[in-house]
């Protein structure tokens, strides 16, 4: 049985996430599920994610916050993409030495920077404003 007075890890990622997304420039944050992508807590400006599509990028991926069909889905297609380059990124770093792994990521734009912390079960992304040079 646990001591009431021990904090759990539910508390401790609660108090972590609050804390992180109390600093100056944190825009929003996500957790993820390292084996599936799955996205499993958010919060702050989530609608920070989005981008819209325009004719001088074609490629640019449009991430909304709110759809008829399904709340959340852009937010969704953000965690797979992410997920998808820590994978890519862990693959790249295992064929170059297989005894290392990636520990951060982090890719800056010109809007926006992501920080992402790669863990044994959870991905930790943090997104927020670029600072300035």
């Amino acid at each position: 049985m646990t001591d009431p007075a021990t904090p759990t890890t539910q508390d401790t990622l609660d108090e972590t996430l609050a804390r992180i997304s109390k600093k100056s420039g944190v825009k929003a944050t996500l957790v993820l599920d390292r084996a599936t992508g799955s996205l499993l807590r958010t919060s702050g400006q989530i609608s920070a994610l989005r981008t819209t599509n325009t004719a001088q990028s074609p490629s640019a991926v449009a991430f909304p916050t709110e759809q008829a069909d399904g709340e959340g889905k852009g937010v969704e297609d953000f965690a797979r993409l992410v997920w998808g380059w820590v994978n890519a990124s862990g693959g790249l770093v295992g064929e170059l030495d297989a005894e290392d792994e990636v520990k951060l990521l982090r890719l800056r734009t010109k809007k926006q920077e992501l920080v992402i912390v790669p863990d044994a079960k959870y991905l930790l992304v943090v997104v927020h404003d670029t600072p300035t040079a």
